[in-house]
């Protein structure tokens, strides 16, 4: 016969027992996982491709909040460092503490490179060279109703790898301290890859990245001045007179801008070659001529040439040979070259301001002509939507506004950016393959580029007289 004491522990050792079975067996989960994630959960739960979400720890009940990835770019340009915001928001109050996990992928080849801001995110290593930036305790933000916020950096990769997609995956909860009643949602968002770099030269590109440099000529001592966007060094050189024409352009094909001018008295060009600081110069054109050297031929170098406005006949000094001479135009007409129809070839083109009038001459296409604007506006064209075509466009100095025909449908659209007294400066600042509507404000010498691709910079570059050399063309 059993003790009372054998009893007593064999009794207990069955209710032990008893209650084990019935918590494994319940469907109520009388046993719960210790504690939701607060401090950040394992790797691999973003939805990403082979892997889960949070789903994998918690119950997740169906929710109306919203989850959303923030600030992306639309592509990114190699290299560069984005703010990037993941959000929750939710009108339920029963939401009192938030959570969530990102990883970015290029396919799946991992894009890791994920910065902190400040003590609500981190950063933990996965399987694979994934890596992945999460919420900390502190970012869980207990208590706090309405939503989360959560901003951190993501630096492009240094090259053109593709699309890169951002996921993530986010944790409306309870705050129970436990896996259940929580909502569950995901978000992605894919960033493009940078547009190919053009097959020819960008305008006023000094150190041959494809972007538009911010520059000036100083017309005293005759100094150029440049921030190369390579690597923001200032570069500066003394070249040419005061009198002297600015012709920046690539004559020697190498993808870089070369500083050049045009000198009216006598009529000669003095070229300061980017490959090795050495010049050359040849005279070509006449005192009255207007000078408008561009590719007119599509082998890649700018061609020496003049518009003479007396009797409206084009000079081409053709870098593949010979000299093309005809005439185009009407007493009064602007120059506007550029490369209209796309075929890389610049076209010959003037601006009638009278009536304002655009008539040119395409290469491919033969003569087209249209009404886009009036006798106080600067036409100032460039390929503004990125199709690879030259857009009329037209500055209008009273307002500050820009307005586009588009080359892809004849429709035009408008945007204010500049003031009176701003002088525009356009180009393709960013690299994207668009021009950029971009202003020289002489009175502080500050620019303002709107870039396509990669926001608004303001920058305060020259003094108050300076020329900037973007609008060396703007008539």
């Amino acid at each position: 016969m059993l003790s009372k004491t054998k009893k007593i522990k064999v009794l207990c050792l069955l209710i032990f027992v008893g209650l084990a079975i019935f918590g494994l067996s319940s469907t109520n989960r009388f046993i719960y996982r210790s504690s939701a994630a607060s401090t950040g959960p394992e790797p691999a739960h973003t939805g990403a491709p082979g892997e889960t979400t949070c789903t994998a720890c918690h119950t997740p009940n169906a929710g109306s909040g919203q989850f959303s990835i923030q600030n992306a770019p639309a592509s990114y340009t190699p290299g560069q460092t984005y703010q990037i915001t993941v959000r929750h928001q939710t009108a339920d109050t029963s939401r009192r503490r938030w959570g969530f996990q990102m990883t970015a992928l290029a396919g799946v080849t991992p894009v890791p490179t994920f910065a902190n801001l400040n003590g609500s995110t981190q950063i933990i290593d996965g399987s694979g060279g994934r890596k992945y930036i999460e919420h900390t305790l502190q970012g869980t933000f207990g208590g706090q109703q309405g939503g989360a916020i959560w901003t951190f950096n993501w630096t492009a990769p240094a090259t053109n790898i593709g699309a890169v997609t951002l996921y993530a995956a986010g944790n409306q909860a309870n705050n129970d301290g436990t896996f259940d009643g929580d909502q569950i949602y995901t978000a992605n968002v894919t960033i493009q890859p940078p547009a190919a770099a053009p097959s020819h030269p960008t305008a006023f590109d000094f150190d041959g990245d494809h972007k538009t440099e911010i520059s000036i000529f100083r017309p005293e001592p005759a100094e150029w001045w440049y921030s190369r966007s390579s690597d923001n060094q200032v570069r500066a050189a003394q070249f040419g007179a005061t009198t002297d024409k600015l012709v920046p352009a690539d004559f020697t094909g190498d993808g870089k801008t070369d500083i050049a001018v045009w000198r009216p008295a006598s009529g000669e060009w003095f070229i300061l070659r980017s490959e090795d600081g050495s010049f050359f110069s040849f005279p070509f054109g006449a005192n009255g001529d207007i000078p408008v050297p561009a590719d007119y031929d599509g082998d890649n170098k700018a061609d020496p040439a003049v518009f003479r406005p007396s009797t409206q006949t084009w000079f081409i000094s053709l870098t593949t040979g010979g000299t093309s001479i005809f005439q185009f135009g009407a007493p009064g007409d602007i120059p506007t070259v550029a490369d209209y129809d796309g075929d890389g070839k610049a076209d010959i083109a003037i601006y009638r301001p009278g009536p304002g009038e655009w008539w040119i001459q395409r290469s491919a296409s033969g003569i087209l002509a249209f009404q886009f604007g009036n006798s106080s506006d600067k036409p100032v064209p460039g390929d503004y939507t990125g199709d690879g075509k030259a857009d009329a466009t037209f500055f209008r100095p009273s307002t500050g506004e820009w307005f586009v025909l588009r080359s892809e449908d004849s429709s035009f659209f408008s945007v204010p950016f500049g003031a009176s007294g701003d002088t525009p400066a356009p180009g393709d600042y960013d690299g994207d393959g668009k021009f950029d509507f971009a202003v020289f404000r002489p009175s502080s010498a500050t620019w303002f580029v709107n870039r396509s691709s990669a926001g608004v910079l303001i920058a305060n570059f020259g003094l108050n007289g300076d020329v900037p050399i973007p609008s060396a063309y703007n008539r």
